[in-house]
């Protein structure tokens, strides 16, 4: 509990970003050439979410300054250099909280899922899929090719929001 208390705390009062688009050296993804944005985990918090079904996790979506500033802005479509980060958890119930509580109510993060995931808008790079590039690293290494074969199918109801499933927590 206390890694997931930090994590969203440094993400909601910390900004930094790399190189131009935010990314470091390492490994790229397949299909959009995305690397590991640099100091992605400083990034301010746009939104937490608990996915049910098949996802089963709680998540917390952090943007660069400058999803940040579209965001507050009510700016669509996002503007070029825009990074989105997803990171997931799995979604766990807390004995050591329940007993404090003196019944079953509290859940926490546990152990990181489904990698973590970056949007990243370039609008002339990525045309064919709305203006968005997306990357998946699991481990810190890239995903496979059939993994990023997805994104843009599962992103395309989103449309009418840029592609972009969050909304900004004020």
């Amino acid at each position: 509990m206390k890694r997931i208390a930090a994590a969203l705390l440094a993400a909601a009062l910390g900004v930094t970003v790399g190189s131009a688009f935010g990314q470091a050296d390492g490994e790229a993804v397949p299909v959009y050439g995305i690397k590991m944005p640099a100091d992605y985990r400083d990034w301010r918090l746009i939104s937490v979410a608990r996915e049910e079904g098949m996802q089963q996790d709680i998540r917390a979506v952090l943007g660069n300054d400058i999803a940040i500033k579209a965001y507050r802005d009510g700016i669509l479509p996002f503007p070029d250099g825009t990074i989105i980060a997803r990171l997931a958890w799995s979604y766990d119930s807390s004995e050591e909280n329940n007993k404090a509580f003196g019944q079953a109510q509290s859940h926490v993060a546990g152990a990181p899922k489904n990698g973590v995931q970056f949007m990243v808008k370039d609008s002339k790079k990525y045309a064919a899929t709305g203006g968005w590039g997306f990357a998946q690293f699991d481990d810190g290494k890239p995903a496979s090719e059939m993994v990023h074969n997805t994104c843009f199918a599962c992103h395309e109801p989103g449309k009418a929001r840029d592609f972009v499933f969050t909304r900004y927590a004020r």
